[in-house]
């Protein structure tokens, strides 16, 4: 594990962003896991969250115009990166998206930037790929070109096939998926240390069950 994954790690457990228990997700599924980046809102290492997206963002070599984030992690998601970005004097319009269509004001339902040109989607975990699939769609209607999506957790799960919805993805659309960490990197995370080890049968059985 690079040591950007390991900060990000231990700061998402930290900050019970990362639980272990059952749960219960949209898909219906039972999950071992649970992964909610709002709780690393908690204004002590804004830092680390940016920094691990910048560092995994470096292994896409693609280049981008824009962040999109969409509602609602990938609010502040795209906030913080495209901050953590600007100390090196690189500088990306941002936008996110609001549930609900405006009708006053300045309408529609993007907020910020109008994504042009190739765009960076930022979110907090892909699962089946339905959320992320949405924005894609968001995207080309406005005209811009999604071009990578960049995730915290890659869940590894099936999409609406036998693959993976990152690989369903990245093959139908031609879009790059990066993730900082993914449900291998737990399963070696609960290996290694003792105080997890009692969750790595329930994780590998997932694995094996839903994983791709």
């Amino acid at each position: 594990m690079k040591g950007y994954q390991s900060k990000f790690l231990n700061l998402a457990l930290e900050a019970n962003a990362l639980e272990f228990g059952e749960f219960t997700l949209k898909s219906g599924r039972k999950s071992p896991y649970f992964f909610n980046a709002a709780k690393m809102l908690n204004g002590i290492d804004l830092s680390i969250i940016a920094e691990s997206y910048a560092e995994a963002l470096k292994g896409c070599q693609t280049s981008f115009d824009c962040i999109y984030g969409p509602a609602y992690k990938g609010i502040f998601l795209s906030t913080l990166l495209g901050m953590y970005l600007n100390k090196d004097r690189k500088k990306y319009p941002i936008s996110f998206n609001r549930k609900e269509i405006k009708n006053h004001g300045e309408g529609g339902n993007i907020i910020g930037a109008i994504p042009k040109g190739n765009v960076l989607i930022i979110d907090d975990v892909i699962s089946a790929g339905t959320a992320i699939r949405e924005s894609i769609e968001n995207i080309n209607n406005i005209g811009a070109i999604p071009k990578i999506i960049l995730v915290g957790l890659d869940r590894q799960e099936k999409g609406l096939g036998s693959k993976s919805a990152a690989n369903e993805i990245q093959e139908s659309y031609g879009i790059l998926v990066q993730s900082i960490i993914n449900l291998d990197t737990l399963i070696s995370f609960s290996t290694e240390n003792k105080d997890f080890h009692k969750y790595q049968d329930e994780l590998i059985a997932y694995r094996k069950k839903w994983g791709a």
